[in-house]
């Protein structure tokens, strides 16, 4: 539906096509749009995927949607937080105006809603894509082509239980065999059914006993009837089964808005400063204690994996909203949370009966309410997102002695923060991403935090090596020798995020660059590791570093060569490198392709545009890459031996136009047809001012006539 009539030559007009997915809750509509949009989106330089639900905060949606197009400049130079409804769709409808998107609005309620965000999204002629999904028919028919999703048939619903529990329907033990199919008939073709109850299985011995008391506590189950109340019983049984620490840490969630997507590492910090993680082995931290925690609730088809890392690692989950209104309801029965909507002063509860407060879609004024709770036995205060630029103070946060955690991140709070917050000494997270803070307060008493956030643009805070449990750093800012050497005492860092600022003639303080270097040989547990540097300038990164052997990522913005520490025997675990450099050479690729797990790889020139010469990428290299890029330099004709980047799906590279001209270059000279998993090409083109529009179209020609021979026809994009 969404591609039929694309490319078609007959068409001068090609309009944005507009498709809804209607169903009930649990049938697995998101799911099902969010293989199309993976799939699809490859060939659109422009894309969203937005939830919506319930009660809809069109601003707050707005606002995702031009974050998810235009996320360099919208998190970083421009500031939208004061722009009201009016102005945000003319942004959005000033923006997409002449771009080929690609736009997913996910559970919508009702017609109203709906009309209002379309208004925001413009029509173009060139092929875009809206896809929304609602559980109402008259949204869909509102928004055209709608595709009514019906519950799965019986050997589908069989695929998806029995390859939860034993991989395959024949792996099914003959005993387990009838009340199997009792279970699924009860569950009712109904995906979200059943992947918790498969999940409750999954976990259970294989027990003919215990199958047929989880078979009778369903009760009636779905069958033909899909009414919330039997669904509810279903999800409930699932819940009720979790250990108790887990039962804790899902009912927490019900703490976050509809649809809202939860940062995995905000909320296990937030687990750990509530003590919901409770001490494990000796050589494991809490953090990775609360991780195991986040995925097991995952493996239990309990929250749903919203967004992951490169190398496959959740990054952000979300809930169901099925799975989200069970938990309100415990939550509200067992009063774990109570939640203030809207700026209603009359809906504030009385403070003696509240153990945790979620205000949500609230301004600061109404925000203040909240301060009469916060006793100093308060553990949790996350502002995150909310609009603190022209608050006076925070001073009151160095009453609360209790507190473990504090975000003030994306508030614009710039203030400064009290001296008073030296006596936070349970501190554990301080969360201060994007804030405009100028400087911190001495953090050395801070000696139980875990994780600490600095804008680059915050003066270093002093007292840095007394943080012996710090585990995650970021985005401190070096510019001495002595700062950089203070890192090497923290021997427990996970992650680290540092910027290099110090710099003479274009290159970053020697002695600085030496000793982040001998401190980085000091970090046995890091995992992501970021070096940038200002703009216009490169570090001499050189040195000898052994012990990154669990090193998954790895970003450097900008070294003068390649660290000869980044090597195949040492980096294992690498999986994820961005690097730029001044000056690339062939013998550096040779090493980037041996190393063997590396799933994506970003190689950017920093300066003038370099030629490569003999671009030749042999048979064993780069086995395991999805997505390369290749910024810069100029691949003059190069190939790719059979065998080379045998997974790669999306490669973008540079060419210089006069290396390709004038017959100099035949289609098949760059040899992707070697290349079996290519699915996406975007060239950019390097010319000359004397370099003839003819060239231009000849070079191009010839690129798209490679593409459309390649077996999977890949997307090119060509950048001109």
């Amino acid at each position: 539906m969404l591609t039929e009539g694309d490319h078609d030559v007959h068409q001068s007009n090609q309009e944005t096509k507009t498709v809804s997915v209607v169903g009930f809750g649990g049938l697995g509509k998101t799911t099902l749009v969010k293989a199309v949009y993976e799939k699809l989106t490859l060939n659109f330089p422009f894309k969203a995927f937005v939830p919506v639900g319930q009660n809809l905060d069109l601003n707050k949606v707005l606002k995702d949607i031009l974050i998810a197009l235009d996320k360099d400049r919208l998190m970083t130079g421009f500031n939208f937080t004061i722009l009201d409804d009016r102005q945000l769709i003319e942004e959005l409808r000033e923006f997409l105006k002449d771009k080929r998107y690609f736009i997913v609005i996910d559970d919508v309620w009702d017609v109203t809603s709906w009309q209002a965000l379309r208004h925001a999204l413009v029509d173009n002629s060139l092929e875009s894509k809206i896809v929304i999904t609602t559980r109402k028919h008259d949204v869909a028919k509102e928004a055209d082509c709608p595709y009514s999703m019906e519950p799965l048939r019986n050997e589908s619903s069989k695929i998806l239980f029995y390859g939860r529990i034993f991989s395959s329907e024949g792996e099914c033990p003959s005993h387990l065999s009838d009340v199997s199919e009792k279970i699924l008939k009860k569950c009712g073709g109904v995906p979200l059914a059943i992947i918790t109850t498969s999940g409750l299985l999954a976990n259970k011995s294989r027990n003919i006993k215990v199958w047929n008391e989880v078979c009778d506590s369903i009760g009636s189950g779905l069958g033909s009837n899909h009414n919330m109340e039997n669904m509810r019983k279903i999800l409930s049984l699932s819940y009720y089964d979790l250990p108790c620490y887990l039962k804790t840490c899902l009912l927490y969630l019900s703490i976050f808005p509809e649809d809202n997507e939860i940062g995995r590492e905000r909320v296990i910090l937030r687990w750990i400063a509530e003590d919901f993680v409770e001490h494990g082995e000796e050589c494991q931290s809490l953090f990775e204690l609360g991780e195991s925690y986040f995925s097991e609730l995952i493996d239990r088809s309990l929250i749903q994996v919203a967004d992951t890392y490169v190398d496959g690692t959740p990054q952000s989950c979300r809930v169901h909203d099925m799975v989200l209104e069970l938990i309100c309801s415990l939550s509200r029965k067992e009063n774990f949370v109570t939640t203030v909507q809207g700026d209603s002063r009359q809906s504030t509860p009385s403070s003696g009966s509240v153990r945790r407060l979620s205000l949500q879609n609230t301004a600061w004024p109404t925000m203040e309410i909240a301060i009469p709770f916060m006793l100093s036995s308060s553990t949790v205060l996350d502002l995150e997102g909310c609009n603190l630029e022209d608050h006076p103070s925070l001073k009151f946060v160095g009453n609360l002695l209790h507190l473990s955690y504090l975000s003030l991140a994306r508030t614009g709070y710039g203030s400064g923060l009290p001296a008073e917050m030296g006596k936070l000494q349970f501190l554990q997270t301080l969360d201060l991403f994007m804030t405009p803070i100028d400087e911190l307060p001495s953090i050395a008493g801070l000696r139980q935090l875990i994780f600490l956030c600095i804008p680059s643009s915050t003066r270093p805070p002093s007292g840095l090596r007394c943080l012996k449990y710090l585990e995650d750093l970021g985005e401190v800012r070096l510019d001495s020798a002595c700062m950089a050497e203070e890192l090497g005492h923290l021997t427990g860092l996970r992650r680290l995020c540092v910027w290099l600022r110090k710099e003479k003639d274009g290159i970053c303080d020697e002695n600085m660059c030496t000793a982040l270097v001998r401190s980085l040989a000091k970090l046995h547990k890091i995992q992501k590791l970021m070096v940038s540097t200002s703009y216009g300038i490169a570090a001499d990164l050189e040195g000898s570093v052994e012990s990154l052997g669990n090193l998954t990522s790895l970003l450097i913005d900008t070294a003068t060569s390649l660290p000869t520490w980044i090597c195949p025997a040492s980096l294992l675990l690498l999986s994820h490198l961005h690097i730029t450099l001044v000056q690339v050479r062939m013998a550096d690729i040779r090493v980037l392709g041996m190393l063997q797990v590396l799933c994506l790889l970003q190689v950017r020139v920093s300066g003038e545009i370099q030629v490569l010469d003999k671009f030749i990428v042999s048979h064993d290299a780069f086995q395991c890459v999805i997505k390369c890029e290749f910024y810069g330099f100029s691949m003059a004709p190069s190939a790719f031996q059979p065998g080379a980047m045998p997974r790669l799906k999306v490669f973008t590279f540079s060419i210089r136009l006069e290396d390709f001209a004038g017959g100099k270059f035949t289609g098949d000279d760059l040899a992707f047809g070697h290349l079996p998993s290519l699915q996406s090409v975007r060239v950019g083109f390097i010319r000359k001012q004397d370099v003839s529009e003819e060239v231009v179209i000849e070079v191009e020609e010839k690129l798209r006539r490679e593409m459309a021979v390649h077996p999977n026809n890949p997307y090119i994009d060509v950048s001109k």
